[in-house]
């Protein structure tokens, strides 16, 4: 056992390794909801069918929600698009289960916004990237 080596993982190997800590974390704390992952996906085009903003989120294995992107074209912001992305991703959330979510912003970003809609800062990491905060935000749906 004491010999072994470091390499580059590929795809292949990265994808077996996130099925074992699925498995490990499934050993210890059942998973309450069906399938583990659920992707939440919505997009805004405009008139011309151009793609004006988005947000990409899942539910995972405990109705929990995480947002990985909210994003608004520059040209489309003061809009309102954001808040009803993000307003239309917790309500379909919330139908399935969903009892919380999280999310990280940077603070040129967007935390003052998510404020706005009852998410709190939980945790901060100072000097990422140099000089800015990167936030940890979470909400409660429901209990």
């Amino acid at each position: 056992m004491s010999e072994y080596t470091i390499t580059n993982a590929n795809n292949e190997d990265a994808h077996f390794i996130d099925d074992q800590i699925i498995k490990y974390n499934h050993s210890k704390v059942p998973f309450t909801q069906a399938p583990s992952f659920i992707g939440i996906n919505k997009v805004v085009k405009n008139k011309d069918g151009k793609l004006i903003g988005g947000i990409l989120a899942f539910m995972y294995c405990w109705q929990c929600l995480y947002i990985d992107v909210l994003w608004v074209d520059d040209l489309y912001r003061g809009l309102n698009i954001g808040r009803k992305l993000l307003l239309e991703v917790e309500e379909e959330a919330k139908t399935k289960g969903c009892h919380m979510v999280h999310l990280i912003t940077f603070d040129f970003q967007a935390k003052d916004f998510y404020i706005k809609f009852g998410y709190q800062v939980f945790g901060v990491l100072d000097n990422c990237p140099q000089d800015h905060e990167r936030y940890f935000m979470s909400k409660v749906l429901f209990e």
